[in-house]
């Protein structure tokens, strides 16, 4: 029997694994029913000038900064004027693209309103990129909790009167720099905007929105600076975003500084070419159109699975359909694992909801196949409704005892889970997707956080270790 040697073996398994990885990326499986991001839907949404554009001879996009063309952060140029024109569009002052994603312009941003060694204001459902920013700018995070639902295991948005009681006891401790915020959710939960900014600037700060699942409207809200993903909620290719900003709390050499420490001085064109073409498509005659005719299949949609008993939660986005498995009596992860052996691609699962993407074009027959496999799922998975989740024995409002970076860096130690309790986390606790930290590194895990978090590890099976890093004693 022929056996490769060792530098063979090694090229054969790297063909196999890019053989795989070209045959997911253009051969999808035809009876497939793709409903996560990106959400142009595997090209079916893409805005037409983009499509065009990546019709053309591959690699013929592929462009350097040349003259004419300029970057993001160049004041002439076809990319400054497209970004000038897609601020007006969205009610901005100022607008930047970005290619790291919404990720890289949530840190440019934070890092532009907050110094070295200043605390800021993040709520729990922060996403991880703000939290690399507290170690990458030397912040110091204060955590405020959020409203929790027991039925669905997931965070709600924060009120404005909780926003303000969180901003009270923070200012107690001394002073902030920002408040992020992030709205709507991934689970297309949205919230009081314009609340929410008033409670902010009230108390003299900026404030900084995360919505990377939105479409700016926290600028009609008064927000200073949003950000926003192309491939979230618009027709943009992956790590295409937009900063946005308005108002007078923040310093534009401050945030142009920023995005030259952290964006590449090599941007992609085409992801350039992304964020201008789906932003500028999104609020046109015919991305407007695009985006009813997705709207209504939604509404259909919802209808078809109310009529099969089948439970949603209730959102504020159109676009985002979040099934209550835990009322079925099935985790959101062991639903996941079910429709995904039969071709249904779900966007995202929790231990008791699956959210799907519908996306700006939504596929083909997704009214009549998503609920028939529901259903199916239901009669052959489904049972009592699942108990009330626990909420997170967290404190209203908590900072970490060593600073983040410090805590991340520190010598460290991996201990069980049910060893924790007294302990400082030496990195966060992370389940992926959504990338929301249920421990960040600096925090002392109290035996009651201890206790939840090994039930936590039964409900995101695989995601949560049994054993956390700690800082060694």
């Amino acid at each position: 029997m022929f056996r490769p040697s060792p530098s063979r073996r090694s090229r054969t398994v790297s063909l196999l694994s890019s053989s795989l990885f070209l045959s997911l990326l253009f051969a999808p499986t035809p009876a497939a029913l793709p409903l996560h991001l990106p959400a142009h839907g595997r090209g079916r949404g893409l805005p037409p000038d983009l499509a065009r554009l990546l019709r053309q001879r591959p690699g013929s996009w592929d462009l350097p900064e040349l003259p004419g063309f300029g970057g993001p952060l160049e004041p002439d140029g076809a990319v400054a004027r497209e970004q000038q024109v897609c601020a007006e569009l969205l009610g901005a002052e100022r607008c930047w693209f970005g290619v790291n994603g919404a990720s890289g312009l949530l840190q440019a941003a934070l890092l532009a309103l907050a110094p070295p060694g200043s605390r800021v204001l993040l709520p729990r459902n922060l996403h991880r990129s703000l939290l690399h920013a507290c170690v990458l700018g030397q912040l110091q995070p204060v955590l405020f909790s959020l409203p929790f639902d027991p039925i669905s295991g997931l965070w709600r948005p924060p009120t404005p009167e909780g926003l303000g009681r969180a901003l009270a006891g923070a200012l107690a401790g001394g002073p902030l720099a920002a408040v992020a915020l992030v709205a709507p959710t991934y689970h297309g939960f949205g919230a009081d905007l314009a609340g929410l900014t008033a409670v902010v600037h009230r108390a003299g700060l900026p404030l900084l929105v995360d919505q990377a699942h939105g479409n700016g409207e926290a600028l009609a809200a008064g927000a200073d600076l949003v950000v926003v993903s192309c491939q979230k909620s618009g027709g943009g290719l992956a790590q295409s975003a937009a900063l946005l900003a308005q108002g007078r709390r923040w310093d534009v050499e401050a945030v142009q500084r920023s995005l030259l420490w952290l964006q590449t001085s090599s941007p992609s064109a085409l992801l350039l070419a992304s964020a201008a073409s789906s932003l500028r498509h999104g609020r046109s005659a015919a991305g407007l159109a695009q985006r009813a005719r997705a709207v209504e299949v939604a509404r259909r949609l919802r209808r078809r699975c109310r009529d099969l008993n089948l439970p949603l939660l209730a959102n504020d986005d159109p676009l985002r359909l979040v099934v209550l498995t835990a009322a079925l009596g099935i985790g959101g992860l062991d639903a996941d694992v079910w429709l995904l052996e039969r071709g249904v691609l779900a966007e995202l699962p929790d231990p008791g909801t699956l959210t799907f993407c519908l996306g700006v074009a939504p596929p083909r027959g997704v009214v009549r196949r998503l609920p028939r496999a529901l259903a199916a799922l239901a009669r052959c998975r489904g049972g009592e409704p699942l108990p009330p989740f626990s909420a997170p024995p967290l404190p209203q409002l908590g900072e970490p005892e060593l600073p983040v970076g410090q805590a991340w860096r520190a010598p460290a130690e991996r201990v069980p889970l049910a060893a924790a309790a007294g302990r400082v986390a030496a990195e966060p606790l992370c389940p992926y997707p959504p990338g929301i930290p249920l421990v960040i590194p600096g925090e002392r895990i109290d035996p009651a956080r201890a206790q939840w978090l090994q039930g936590q590890e039964r409900l995101w099976p695989g995601q949560i270790a049994d054993t956390v890093r700690v800082v060694a004693s």
